[in-house]
């Protein structure tokens, strides 16, 4: 403990004699504090990522006065996630922004950080390490939050401003095909066959369903929505690319432009 007496000396006398046996429980049963740099301890604590290795967490003086300590992680959480998972679209920053409002976190450019009372540090810590493991497990788990996400907003829009053009949601236009189709829609007597795409799987899924119903002769427009075209290979998009009658690169493209493509397609197909 000596390191906290050098660099805080009034955090230290405040962990030192509170009278409060949380703190020094965890303290004397695996957590310790080490001098890292000025300014800054490294909380070791037997708090670790689904991987194994230890979360990153380090005390400071709280700049709100010398009765609140601040928890940090110095952008050790977001540079772990990008290892292997881009916050690269306004959903997936979405998804970030939840965690940390849920559990009281501030970003403050990649440096996670909660300012918590001395009296109730331990607790805070232990609100403060989930928060990492969530954040930098968000490339397990995001994939299918997002995914319902996307879908819902899909449907509800259908359902509400596409309504004139008689949705039917599920199609199955060969009956002994496994891939349906999203959503139908029908004007001037004519087919839209909708599809929304989020990720490699389901583009390569929808190519493979309008390749057969081409080959089945079907009378249909095909219309692809994606969740964020900018983050399929380049193989789906250009498969996508000569397949797909119209293809829309974000939700809000299809929201924007649906009401007036439909009849417009429709008109030229006639």
């Amino acid at each position: 403990m000596a390191g906290v007496q050098q660099f805080f000396p009034d955090l230290s006398q405040g962990l030192l004699s509170m009278n409060n046996n949380a703190i020094r429980a965890a303290l004397n049963s695996g957590f310790d504090l080490y001098e890292r740099q000025p300014g800054a301890l490294q909380l070791i604590a037997p708090i670790s990522h689904e991987d194994g290795d230890m979360v990153d967490i380090y005390l400071q003086q709280s700049p709100r006065g010398p009765e609140q300590v601040r928890i940090c992680d110095f952008g050790m959480a977001l540079m772990r996630l990008s290892y292997s998972f881009e916050i690269n679209s306004p959903t997936r920053h979405g998804i970030l922004e939840s965690i940390l409002i849920n559990s009281g976190v501030q970003n403050d450019n990649g440096n996670l950080y909660l300012d918590a009372p001395i009296d109730s540090l331990y607790a805070s810590i232990l609100q403060f390490a989930g928060c990492v493991q969530k954040v930098s497990s968000m490339s397990y788990w995001s994939r299918e939050v997002v995914r319902s996400a996307f879908y819902d907003d899909l449907t509800e829009y259908v359902q509400g401003d596409l309504a004139v053009f008689s949705p039917t949601q599920d199609v199955a236009p060969l009956p002994d095909y496994p891939i349906s189709v999203d959503w139908q829609l029908t004007h001037n007597n004519r087919d839209f066959y909708v599809f929304g795409v989020r990720g490699n799987d389901k583009a390569k899924n929808v190519t493979i369903a309008l390749l057969e119903f081409q080959k089945a002769g079907l009378p249909f427009i095909s219309l692809v929505i994606h969740e964020d075209i900018e983050e399929l290979g380049s193989k789906e998009t250009l498969m996508l690319m000569r397949n797909a009658d119209r293809q829309y690169p974000a939700l809000n493209d299809f929201r924007e432009r649906a009401s007036g493509d439909i009849p417009r397609l429709a008109g030229a197909a006639a």
